[in-house]
């Protein structure tokens, strides 16, 4: 097992790497000169060179990278040019409001997904089959923004249930889960997250689950006397290994994949931030917002991998 850990992790090493220049070279590529928001229309172009050496951007691109990667390795994510503000405390809080909803959005939707798909598998072809199927298709379907913009309009606006932006009754400082209060703030977030992955995850528990019902092992452990649960339950454990797989996936994609849901509804997270510093084209601010989201996907896909061989040993051999 340790062995299969640390083949892991030193073969995540260079994909970090790789992440460093794919996020570098993207974030350059961009259109606009990040220089031209911070001065004024009366500005000489000498106030502008001054500006772009004070934030090294008068460098050519391989020694801005080399200056990048040996401030990133020390925790540094340089200063944002829009607010002059460290970029690792702007992410690492932002990162933190996005796990606050990323977190309880994917356990709802695994969750359920488990139950609809179970139900789903053991009644094939039945009415509740399709019903379950037409849901998880209409997840996997809908824009998160269309839903979002629905939610709104349907909770806020006209029944004045739930408020409609915003985190938290006292800003984006504190949050508490166990408040009314805070935790109303998240609940459409939370709804408009977790839609599309419980259909995913929906679809390919019943599907997996489908196939192995169908296998011979199944109708021996019935002729053995078992009960349907026992059954159900030793069938299940068959496909954990890719549950968990989705699990992380799902999560992986729900941290990165929240700029639009964040955006409706004013969330102050990574996707609200990442947002942000792609209009105010913040450099600074977008490469390490990019560098921490994709290293988190990285790192989660690792933890997936470890996860997997503990409940299947056979991936250990691979």
């Amino acid at each position: 097992m340790w062995l299969y850990a640390l083949r892991r992790l030193v073969l995540t090493l260079p994909i970090l790497f790789g992440v460093t220049v794919i996020c570098f070279a993207l974030v350059q590529i961009a259109p606009g000169d990040p220089i031209q928001n911070l001065l004024s229309p009366t500005a000489s172009q000498a106030d502008a060179d001054r500006l772009r050496a004070a934030y090294g951007l008068d460098q050519p691109l391989p020694i801005q990278y080399v200056i990048w990667i040996g401030k990133v390795l020390t925790g540094d994510l340089g200063m944002s040019i829009a607010n002059n503000a460290p970029v690792a405390a702007e992410v690492f809080r932002a990162f933190g409001n996005t796990i606050t909803i990323a977190l309880i959005s994917v356990v709802l939707a695994f969750v359920l997904s488990m139950i609809l798909g179970v139900i789903a598998a053991y009644r094939s072809g039945s009415i509740i089959d399709k019903a379950i199927t037409a849901v998880a298709v209409f997840g996997i379907s809908v824009p998160t923004f269309w839903l979002g913009v629905v939610l709104v309009i349907v909770f806020a606006v006209n029944m004045f249930w739930l408020p409609a932006t915003g985190m938290g009754a006292s800003g984006s400082k504190t949050f508490n889960y166990f408040d009314w209060n805070d935790f109303k703030f998240a609940i459409m977030p939370i709804i408009a997250l977790a839609l599309p992955p419980l259909g995913i995850m929906t679809r390919t528990t019943r599907a997996s689950l489908a196939e192995i019902l169908n296998q011979d092992f199944v109708q021996t452990l019935r002729a053995k006397g078992l009960s349907e649960t026992a059954v159900m339950f030793h069938a299940v454990r068959n496909i954990m290994p890719q549950a968990v797989a989705m699990l992380g996936l799902q999560l992986g994609y729900l941290i990165g994949g929240s700029v639009l849901v964040e955006t409706v509804f004013t969330w102050p997270g990574t996707g609200f931030l990442l947002n942000k510093a792609i209009l105010t084209r913040d450099i600074p601010l977008l490469q390490g917002t990019i560098l921490v989201l994709a290293t988190v996907f990285v790192l989660i896909n690792l933890v997936v991998d470890l996860a997997q061989s503990l409940i299947d040993p056979r991936i250990k051999r691979a």
